[in-house]
């Protein structure tokens, strides 16, 4: 059962994050931003999330072998060089250990996505941890398969 709804408790709150969500919607490859929300969302037990962007995804064309393959992209042969330096990076940033994000990993992505695209890139993980810590914290109601 849900906790609480934020959006009305907070309304503030909630749009300062939207607006943040409406940043990087305008500025990260749609395709790259699916998958790298689904692959944060995953790894945060965020089944709201999950459902949501695995629905978005598919709903933008996306086929639903890519998006049960982020579960295990290591292995899958699917994604392509910059997808793949997303889906690390989305790792590193969502498991954030006490030694951050690995300089070999940063130097890998920075060779595949130019500084400004990098930055947007990491603000959009950034995003969708928010967005899973909200989700998963407030018990958001999955909807109906209505």
């Amino acid at each position: 059962m849900q906790r609480m709804n934020v959006a009305k408790v907070a309304p503030e709150a909630f749009g300062a994050v939207m607006g943040l969500e409406k940043y990087v919607r305008a500025n990260v490859d749609h395709t790259v931003l699916e998958l790298v929300k689904l692959r944060a969302s995953i790894l945060n037990g965020c089944a709201f999330c999950v459902d949501m962007h695995s629905q978005e995804a598919l709903g933008a064309g996306e086929s639903s072998r890519r998006l049960f393959a982020v579960a295990a992209w290591r292995e899958a042969p699917f994604f392509d060089e910059r997808e793949r330096t997303a889906l690390a990076l989305t790792d590193a940033v969502t498991r954030l250990g006490e030694h951050g994000v690995p300089d070999d990993m940063w130097e890998d992505a920075a060779k595949v996505w130019p500084e400004k695209a990098l930055a947007d890139l990491v603000l959009a993980i950034a995003t969708i941890n928010v967005w899973n810590r909200i989700a998963v914290t407030f018990r958001n109601d999955l909807p109906s398969d209505d």
